[in-house]
């Protein structure tokens, strides 16, 4: 299916590896230029070359609000511009109620929340002048169905959530579309860090037996960004293998 994306141009935060990584992936080869970013220079120098010609690293850490500001100028000033938007960044610390001091809160609101807010300022305007643009979040299944140990992730993700519902009734008339997708256990750096390297248990608890691949992740990212998904917007997706259990 050709989704209508050649010529297009991405801004896709914290892609240096894992999901953000296999969506910049999964959009280059549709056509589109992809802007990335990671704070580490080497690792996202070499994420850009695999993804190959279309891929364009930035280095940047978006885990705060200007940090992620900055990041879409650098892509807007580097592609001419930016009409598609995905936002990502790393977990925080995993810890339940007992053992999180208020500080780590904040810290979690930055990289979560506010960092999606921040790219979301800088890149929709543009997009609401044109009458075309695809904001696109990577937050958590938890955000559904909070994961233990993850109170963190799971207070700031839905706050984000919160506010991208939100965002995409405001844009929707303007040809700006606003989805989230909320992943459960893939085959990542940072399940395989929470789980001690070990898939096998996160495995168990999916209905279909393994972990996901973020390769299938990236290909439906790619599909919601797409002309086909154009009538798609304020939805919060679970890519998960089942784990979500709830009717709605």
């Amino acid at each position: 299916m050709d989704l209508g994306l050649t010529g297009r141009r991405a801004a896709v935060a914290a892609a240096s590896s894992g999901l953000g990584l296999a969506t910049a992936r999964a959009l280059a080869a549709e056509g589109v230029q992809v802007a990335i970013c990671g704070r580490d220079r080497e690792r996202l120098e070499k994420a850009a070359a695999a993804i190959g010609e279309n891929a364009h690293p930035i280095v940047a850490d978006v885990g705060t609000p200007e940090g992620a500001t900055a990041f879409v100028h650098e892509a807007q000033r580097l592609l001419g511009g930016v009409d598609i938007l995905v936002t990502n960044a790393g977990g925080p610390p995993p810890g339940g109620f007992d053992d999180i001091d208020l500080d780590a809160y904040r810290a979690a609101l930055d990289l979560n929340l506010m960092s999606v807010v921040a790219m979301c300022k800088a890149a929709v305007p543009p997009m609401r002048e044109r009458r075309w643009g695809r904001v696109l979040a990577i937050t958590s299944i938890s955000v559904r169905q909070p994961i233990s140990g993850l109170i963190l992730s799971n207070t700031a993700r839905a706050g984000a959530t919160g506010f991208l519902k939100t965002l995409a009734l405001e844009v929707a008339r303007d040809g700006v579309t606003v989805n989230s997708l909320l992943p459960g256990s893939h085959a990542t750096d940072r399940l395989r860090r929470l789980h001690g390297g070990d898939l096998s248990k996160a495995a168990e608890a999916v209905p279909m037996g393994r972990v996901g691949d973020p390769d299938d992740f990236g290909a439906y990212a790619a599909f919601l960004c797409s002309e086909q998904a154009r009538f798609i917007t304020g939805t919060a997706v679970p890519v998960d293998g089942g784990a979500y259990l709830a009717l709605l």
